[in-house]
């Protein structure tokens, strides 16, 4: 995306040498993902370029017929997948390769043929939603009653409730010819981000030279020594401070671009553009945004009781990742951490964890530790009839990375479930329900951990994880989905977007979230500019919701029956076959009430008090 008898002491060698990123040709094909299972060469990738290059403008001879039968529509829809089939695979196998190493220039060259190719195609297929949604709403019902069309049924309807915001073909054209170029401030942010940045080395507890990194930073604010943990927060920031005014002007682009899109498809608001294709109200998004500030007291006091456990004088953010039960030291190899994730999910069903485990040791799913140039953080991506590959920096010091690696996986196996449940046109579900499955697996790795250990110190120190999992997932990304909305807000009403009022932004968030006893360095201003998911507006939001939905259906499934667990899996499989709420009620969890998330603050809050006795 873990028995407690695996954590063992770091034994490495406490010496003065520096530690430095491999690069790529370094590390054992054994620790990177196989990518031949989409292409046994690179020749193979350019001979399907040039195939689908020469192949796309058949899709002009559907032209001005979609609307004259059901038969006409079906045979445009049956082409446009068979060529929707081979672009999937085609980015799926440059965009892993470019996320293997962004400064390889032929990783980068082969992206941006495909990228303007894609803009091509998107110019010549223009006409097709346009056509959709000027078939009159008679004959269109009359299509969706034919037989033939069953299998696209869905597809056909989420496509026409579009219709209010389909533009003419000309326009749509023009935005075809302009999605590279509104998108450019990602690759911007990106390459700047992962190849460009160089944060230099800090010197760790032990006294050796570390090369910091987008990475190991998260390694350094585990460390029990204070001045280690401070050291790299400051110097970290340094790199970011050096480019602030870039990342502010990448930053506001993306706004802008997210603003221009949806007046352009006659939204009333880019946060609503968002919402819309999921059928999400917007007063989800601002029911958890209110559920959140109405429970940060339980947030506050956790500050407290962390500042007064690991003894300091003040806290600072760099202070809220690093366990507080300073005598359990974890060093967990990627295999160990397999184990761990395997056993935990155990409840999913031998089907579940076998196919895992195999995708994970021997189907080389994941592409496992940090490289030169390589991008930062985890992520699981998948195209149809190909394996779910997982994206991750995984570091044996820092436990987070096996809850990472449960995550990863809840999205790859969610994945292999809809490709073998549904259509090609309806497997593709939304991140929405996205972050249920992958939020789901930390939940059982939780309980798994929980279950197996009766050491009080080691209980604390799963509590710790787990408060501090729910308080990055429910409550950080809350406080980045506010973020998202004032910036938004910002740009719509005309307001400046720069530098200074990103930070009084942010800021004020900093303020209201952690309370008026938590130390905010200047320079955590700052963290509103290296976010990557802010390039994806109104997406992090969807962690919040996720966890509160996994929380409930992850106790159906530990203390329910087959029944719970078969709606579970019915929920793995569906895809996008039907639209999020929906498809979440029957699996057993309603988010159109604020019941989900008020239960998962309430968890948190019954944590704190938990770890506060154990800890007394």
């Amino acid at each position: 995306m873990k028995p407690p008898t695996i954590f063992h002491k770091d034994e490495t060698e406490n010496t003065a040498a520096a530690r430095t990123v491999p690069t790529r040709a370094e590390m054992p094909a054994a620790d990177t993902w196989d990518l031949t299972a989409l292409y046994p060469e690179v020749a193979a990738w350019q001979a399907d370029l040039e195939t689908v290059r020469a192949d796309f403008p058949r899709m002009l001879e559907f032209k001005g017929k979609l609307g004259e039968s059901a038969a006409s529509l079906l045979a445009a829809l049956e082409w446009e997948k068979g060529l929707g089939l081979r672009i999937e695979r085609l980015y799926s196998y440059a965009s892993l390769q470019t996320s293997e190493d962004g400064s390889n220039a032929d990783f980068l060259s082969r992206e941006a043929q495909l990228e303007n190719l894609l803009t091509r195609i998107g110019e010549a297929t223009a006409f097709f939603d346009p056509e959709i949604q000027a078939i009159p709403d008679a004959v269109f019902a009359g299509f969706l009653a034919d037989p033939a069309l069953a299998p696209w049924k869905t597809r056909l309807e989420k496509t026409r409730r579009f219709k209010p915001h389909i533009l003419s073909e000309a326009e749509e054209r023009l935005l075809a010819l302009g999605a590279a170029a509104l998108a450019g401030h990602r690759e911007t942010f990106g390459q700047l981000s992962n190849v460009d940045m160089r944060f230099g080395t800090v010197r760790d507890e032990h006294g050796r030279e570390v090369e910091l990194t987008q990475s190991s930073y998260s390694s350094f604010l585990h460390k029990r020594d204070p001045a280690v943990r401070k050291a790299a927060f400051h110097q970290f920031y340094r790199e970011f401070s050096d480019h602030k005014f870039t990342l502010a002007a990448a930053l506001a682009s993306s706004v802008k671009g997210d603003v221009f899109r949806a007046r352009a498809r006659h939204y009333p608001s880019a946060l609503e553009k968002a919402l819309f294709a999921d059928r999400i109200p917007a007063s989800i998004y601002d029911r958890l945004i209110a559920s959140v500030h109405a429970n940060l007291a339980p947030l506050r006091r956790y500050y407290d009781l962390r500042r007064r456990v690991l003894k300091l004088e003040t806290i600072h953010q760099y202070d809220t990742y690093v366990p507080m039960v300073g005598n359990v030291e974890t060093h967990t190899s990627f295999d160990e951490a397999i184990t761990l994730v395997v056993d935990a999910l155990h409840p999913l069903g031998k089907d579940y964890v076998s196919i895992l485990e195999e995708g994970l040791r021997r189907g080389r799913w994941c592409d496992r530790y940090e490289t030169k140039g390589k991008r930062s953080g985890a992520f699981s991506s998948g195209s149809y009839g190909n394996p779910p590959f997982i994206l991750m920096n995984y570091k044996a010091d820092v436990f987070t990375d096996v809850y990472t690696l449960a995550h990863e996986a809840g999205h790859s196996m969610h994945t292999w479930h809809s490709q073998r449940s549904q259509t090609y046109q309806d497997y593709d579900y939304p991140i929405f329900l996205a972050e249920v499955a992958s939020t789901f697996n930390e939940e059982l790795l939780t309980h798994h951990l929980l279950e197996k250990t009766t050491d009080p110190q080691m209980r604390a120190y799963l509590i710790n994880r787990q408060i501090d999992d729910l308080r990055g997932t429910l409550y950080r990304q809350t406080m980045f989905a506010e973020f998202e909305k004032i910036i938004h807000a910002m740009e719509e009403a005309g307001e400046p977007l720069t530098l200074e009022s990103f930070k009084a932004a942010y800021h004020g968030l900093l303020e209201a979230y952690f309370g008026p006893d938590f130390t905010l360095d200047p320079e955590l201003d700052l963290e509103c500019l290296r976010i990557p998911h802010f390039y994806n507006a109104f997406y992090v939001y969807k962690y919040a919701t996720g966890i509160s939905a996994a929380v409930a259906l992850a106790q159906k499934v530990l203390r329910g029956g087959p029944a719970d667990l078969e709606a579970y899996l019915g929920f793995l499989r569906s895809g996008g076959s039907e639209y999020p709420l929906e498809t979440l009620q029957k699996a057993g969890v309603d988010l159109s009430t604020p019941a989900p998330v008020d239960a998962a603050l309430g968890l948190f809050s019954k944590r704190v008090d938990e770890l506060e006795t154990l800890l007394a």
